[in-house]
């Protein structure tokens, strides 16, 4: 039995376009299903989480990412009675808007799309579940629930009002609004348990596995964790149970525990909130004013000092800036030739970009289709179009460490 707070896929608010209801699998399973077997969630496999798809094949891609954050989402949505199925739908979407390259492409395209309206991967998510992806005989796009949709847009929070996050300042970007305009997400509240849950999700995968690609990648070592809160306690259980262990296996054991420290701290903070609360429905949960699934205060503190030390030795390492430089070059190129020149973009974009009828609608239009691609392809097409390969795509036989 689901908690009087859970959203029920029965009082959903529906479709934008109405649909017959499946007689096996409830709304928002079709949701989750639909993400899965659309082209923008395929292309994660070879778009960036921190390191550039082609450097090596054990890293973290965004799909691999979208994944663990699912998992997560299931597991915590299970122990609090919420509705998994939700949970794990806006995990899986969570990042299909993101451009090549991860946040470096991102803020590449932001900067270019400044004039046009902006550029966030939230927001170009729902552009792409309620527009681009266009397989369907009836509609554009996924033609998603209004609770899936309501997740993507604000499961980090209010957008607008009193509680919206700072950086959500000034107008919305067009992708946001133009779906908000067309169906009201009530951006003002926060998003329902599930979706929040899809975001806490999200820290706790990514907080976990940049450890392990961090170390894995060489810019730091098992022994720099030793003097980080939660990291360091952690391998020091696992050198008192497993004195000699082999360094790979080391490795895993320590972080499994860090992971299950985030996890068990969200579940205990959450039904502690709950039960203060008790909220007697999901509409109880957007109201409260607060984010009712989040981390406790302790360690809250303890993840930004290690976040503090990823950001400082690996997303801003010497070697991972060069690369940065080097992508950015290859978004900003790819867009500026294609801003010059839209008919260097394939055959099947030409009616796109015929129905623009100023450069507003031609940037946003190229902007769907730089975003869209995945870092190989971006690679490859930036080596055909300004005659100059900037990334070597082929780094031989990868081995796991």
């Amino acid at each position: 039995m689901l908690a009087p707070f859970a959203c029920l896929p029965e009082a959903s608010r529906g479709r934008l376009y109405p649909e017959r209801m499946s007689s096996f699998r409830s709304a928002f399973q079709r949701d989750r299903d639909r993400i899965i077997h659309s082209s923008a969630f395929r292309r994660l496999k070879h778009k960036t989480q921190v390191f550039v798809e082609h450097e090596g094949d054990y890293y973290r891609t965004r799909l691999t990412h979208s994944i663990e954050v699912a998992q997560v989402a299931r597991t915590i949505a299970g122990v609090l009675a919420l509705n998994t199925d939700l949970a794990e739908c806006i995990a899986l979407a969570h990042d299909l808007g993101h451009t090549p390259f991860g946040h470096t492409g991102e803020d590449a395209m932001a900067a270019l799309m400044a004039p046009y309206g902006g550029f966030d991967h939230n927001a170009q998510a729902l552009r792409i579940v309620t527009k681009l992806e266009r397989h369907y005989a009836d509609f554009d796009g996924l033609n998603l629930t209004w609770e899936s949709l309501e997740g993507i847009a604000k499961h980090n929070g209010p957008v607008t009002g009193p509680n919206a996050d700072k950086k959500h300042d000034g107008p919305l970007p067009y992708a946001l609004a133009e779906v908000n305009a067309l169906w009201d997400l009530d951006l003002h509240t926060h998003a329902s348990a599930e979706g929040q849950v899809a975001a806490i999700a999200d820290d706790v995968a990514y907080s976990h596995h940049d450890l392990h690609d961090g170390l894995r990648s060489g810019l730091f070592t098992a022994q720099d964790l030793m003097d980080l809160p939660v990291t360091g306690p952690a391998f020091a259980e696992v050198d008192a149970l497993y004195p000699g262990l082999d360094p790979m296996r080391r490795r895993h054991e320590a972080l499994r525990r860090v992971f299950g420290r985030m996890v068990e701290d969200v579940i205990a903070v959450a039904q502690g909130r709950l039960e203060a609360a008790k909220p007697q429905s999901v509409e109880e949960i957007r109201l409260m004013g607060t984010t009712i699934i989040r981390f406790s205060k302790p360690l809250y503190q303890e993840l930004k000092a290690i976040r503090s030390f990823l950001f400082h030795r690996m997303y801003r390492a010497p070697s991972v800036m060069a690369v940065r430089a080097k992508v950015t070059q290859v978004v900003q190129d790819l867009f500026t030739a294609f801003m010059s020149d839209p008919r260097l973009l394939p055959a099947e974009w030409e009616h796109a970009v015929l129905a623009c009828t100023d450069q507003v609608e031609l940037a946003r239009t190229i902007a769907d289709y730089v975003a869209g691609m995945t870092d190989r392809f971006a690679i490859q097409e930036h080596a055909r179009i300004c005659g100059a390969a900037l990334i070597e795509t082929h780094t031989g036989p990868q081995f796991p460490t």
